[in-house]
């Protein structure tokens, strides 16, 4: 059953006149990370089966997955649940077999490590030619982001870059947390602060792509992943991403016209972020409370989303 998010919608809800003058915006959801290991609340099995069935009762549409392959190594199931998810027409990409920092790695170890992935996605249907940089990382010395951007070229795999970073997994990691000792979950607080954290992150970035690229249009790429938070509070992010005056497009529309190629090297908070540096703005003055873990509990201890 559907929590009622009634507080959250009415608080970040754009009006429809609003909306309608403005023109739409519109974003696609996108998940990491798939298949992962059964969680506290879900077995892996589980996860894929119940988040299809929210998008589904949803209407979302198809949603984007990257998919990290030394998970079909690790999960018996791991090949099943990505032909369910393509299955029920949603996309699945490259994001790398093992899920290695780029600044870390020598580029020739990271390229064949996504030929790996590549092998396995070849073998699998509804897949794109996308490569997402584990981290949101695509190295920091120019000689490096420049090998990796040409492997990905000679590869024919396209940037499948992020405008609206989340700490989701930080959410997630305090709900498991809290499961595994016992604690008493406000479920409905729960999903409030799921929503919100998304809704607001989208708005925020929406504003700064504003000051950075003007009236350019852009298809916001919402980063999110495959947990256990996901399948219970899809539903419900879907809508209220509507009620603030979003539209869930197909990823197809993600890469179409993509945006600029930086110059400033990726912040961790995806291109949009980049692309303000890039224009000038200060990158310290780029901070959203959604990014930031120690802000995240402060929500989630004012929610009072855990008890004892």
């Amino acid at each position: 059953m559907r929590i009622v998010l009634t507080a959250v919608i009415m608080a970040l809800m754009v009006s429809l006149s609003l909306a309608e003058a403005e023109g739409q915006r519109r974003i696609v959801l996108s998940f990491d990370d798939p298949p992962r290991g059964d969680g506290a609340l879900y077995s892996g099995q589980d996860r894929t089966d119940r988040l299809i069935e929210a998008l589904q009762a949803s209407g979302s549409g198809p949603v984007l997955f990257f998919v990290t392959t030394q998970g079909l190594e690790r999960h018996e199931s791991g090949r099943d649940r990505l032909l369910a998810y393509a299955e029920a027409g949603h996309i699945l990409a490259n994001h790398s077999h093992t899920h290695m920092w780029a600044h870390r790695t020598p580029a020739q170890d990271y390229l064949a490590d996504i030929d790996i992935a590549a092998g396995y996605l070849e073998t699998l249907p509804n897949t794109r030619p996308w490569f997402r940089f584990p981290f949101l990382d695509e190295g920091r010395r120019p000689d490096q982001i420049a090998a990796l951007a040409e492997g990905l070229d000679a590869r024919g795999l396209a940037n499948g870059y992020v405008t609206v970073d989340t700490y989701d997994w930080h959410l997630e990691m305090r709900f498991q947390q809290a499961l595994s000792e016992g604690c008493a979950v406000n479920y409905d607080a729960l999903g409030a602060l799921y929503v919100s954290l998304s809704v607001e992150a989208a708005a925020y970035y929406d504003a700064v792509a504003s000051d950075a690229l003007g009236d350019a249009p852009v298809v916001h790429v919402l980063l999110l992943h495959e947990n256990d938070l996901a399948a219970r509070f899809a539903a419900d992010l879907v809508d209220g991403l509507r009620n603030a005056g979003w539209e869930i497009v197909h990823p197809d529309q993600a890469y179409r016209d993509p945006l600029p190629t930086p110059q400033t090297p990726l912040t961790g908070q995806g291109r949009v972020a980049a692309l303000a540096i890039d224009a000038g703005r200060d990158p310290r003055t780029i901070v959203h409370w959604g990014i930031d873990a120690a802000l995240i509990d402060a929500q989630i201890e004012a929610s009072g989303v855990f008890g004892d």
